[in-house]
Formats: structure tokens, C-alpha cells, sequence
């Protein structure tokens, strides 16, 4: 494996105000400054964690979508990011992942936080996406999925892991910020992978207070990156040799229980 440079973006939001926000991000992606492989950006990065949807969501190839394909073709950089979308008769809180060539997946948040009444308002997905690029195996979430480890327990096979790097993009309150931090290093040891965390910071519409720490751990419990409050740009290389090294080493994964999910539709 080569090594991956990632670039996490922890922000304040413009609540509900879709094209402050794309602009503020477009202003932060070019102060980057330096080449990066991949750019992450926090969950519902155009509104804030807001309910609204009927008068916020986008088609899946609105602007949002147009806007990100145009900072992976600019950049050279996939850029990731959860915003509302509206697909059919469903609202989603829905990842989009864009490669610059053009190509793009996406995935839909599972878990839905019921104690907001997320799931009064959203449909909840069906399916994780694991994507590779730059030679990763890289599996994206979203926030309240962070606490539930069966969705992102990592596999491996005959020496071949599902994923090598875990990704939840977030509007974490800092009222529960001890278990952020907590359940990042958790599933990054459990996983035998890195795992990252991308929140806000600030003050949002409803009231409640981020205080960012995004952060990066190794499957030692060894911090990559690790913020404060502040509005920050962090880029990082990830080393795919200690990551390899690691695994050989210590292969506990390949010790775990067998198990499959079961999807109820």
C-alpha cells in the first residue's frame, strides 16, 4: 500500500444557507494549499443538522452535487461530504463520494438519530459503500453510525481486508464529546484500521454546541490528528507500511466471531 494524504476541513456552518456554506468551503478547500488525496468535509456541511428538509433538500444532481464534482476535478482530490437530498418520495441524509474524474457513489445514513426525530423526517440506507482509491479500501459513514459497531465491523479473508480506512463525517454535539473521541479510538482498534472523525464547531440553529476534535487514530490507539475548538484545516499522510506492519503482526481480526447483517426493508 502507498501512503494517503488526507485533508480534513472542521468548520462552523451557516445554518440553513446552503450557498454561504458552498461558498465558505469552496474559500477553505483552496487554502489547502498543498496537493491531498482526499477531502473531507462534516455531515449536512450546507445546512447544519437541521429537520427542514421540504425546504432544503436537493435532487441528486443539483448544485451541491455539481458543485462538489467541480472541487474533485479542480483539486484533484475525491471530496466527500453529507448534505440533504430528496430521491423519489424519500429524504435522505445522504454521503456523496466524488472522484475527479467524474465518478461517484454515494451512501445513505443507517443509522438515524431518533432522539432529534431524525427518523420522522429521513429515510434511513440500506447499504455501505467501501471504495477504492489511491490503492485504500476506504468505507464512509455518518455520525450516530459511530455507536453502532456491527454496521462498520471490518472483515478480513485470507489476509484481505473489507477496508483500511473508516471515515464519519459529523455535527456531534460537544455535550458528548468524551464518547466521540472514545468510539473513534474504539473502532479504529476493533478494526485493525484507521478511522477518522470529521465535526463542527460552533453554535447551530437549535442551539446546541460543537467543539470539533476531529481526529485520526491508529489501530494502536495512536493519534494522528487530534483538534480543538477551532475552526482548522488538517492534512496528514496516512502510512500504508505501518498500516501492513501492523496487521502482520498483530492479526486479531482474523481471530474474530463470523457474522452477517440483516437488512430489514
Amino acid at each position: 500500500m502507498q501512503d494517503l494524504i488526507i485533508t480534513l476541513i472542521q468548520s462552523t456552518l451557516y445554518w440553513e444557507d446552503i450557498k454561504a456554506n458552498l461558498s465558505m468551503f469552496e474559500e477553505k478547500i483552496w487554502e489547502i494549499g498543498q496537493p491531498t488525496d482526499l477531502i473531507i468535509l462534516p455531515e449536512m456541511f450546507t445546512t447544519g443538522f437541521t429537520m427542514n428538509a421540504t425546504q432544503l433538500a436537493e435532487h441528486p444532481n443539483g448544485h451541491t452535487f455539481k458543485w462538489m464534482k467541480q472541487m474533485a476535478s479542480q483539486t484533484g482530490a475525491t471530496v466527500m461530504g453529507s448534505y440533504i437530498v430528496r430521491d423519489g418520495d424519500y429524504f435522505f441524509n445522504r454521503l456523496l463520494w466524488v472522484e475527479p474524474n467524474g465518478n461517484f457513489d454515494f451512501y445513505n445514513k443507517r443509522h438515524l438519530f431518533t432522539l432529534t426525530g431524525e427518523h420522522e423526517i429521513y429515510q434511513n440506507g440500506n447499504r455501505k459503500i467501501i471504495k477504492l482509491w489511491k490503492g485504500w479500501k476506504i468505507c464512509p459513514m455518518i455520525c450516530y453510525d459511530l455507536r453502532f459497531p456491527i454496521w462498520s465491523r471490518n472483515k478480513v479473508l485470507n489476509g484481505i481486508f473489507d477496508y483500511d480506512l473508516l471515515i464519519f463525517v459529523a455535527n456531534w454535539p460537544s455535550i458528548r464529546s468524551a464518547a466521540w473521541e472514545t468510539l473513534i479510538k474504539a473502532r479504529a482498534i476493533e478494526n485493525s484500521s484507521y478511522c477518522a472523525g470529521v465535526n463542527i464547531v460552533g453554535k447551530d440553529g437549535r442551539g446546541f454546541s460543537y467543539n470539533g476534535n476531529s481526529a485520526i487514530f491508529d489501530p494502536l490507539d495512536e493519534s494522528i490528528i487530534l483538534t480543538q475548538a477551532d475552526e482548522i484545516i488538517k492534512t496528514t499522510t496516512l502510512s500504508g507500511q505501518h498500516l501492513a506492519s501492523y496487521r502482520q503482526k498483530y492479526p486479531f481480526l482474523e481471530d474474530g466471531d463470523g457474522f452477517e447483517i440483516r437488512i430489514d426493508l
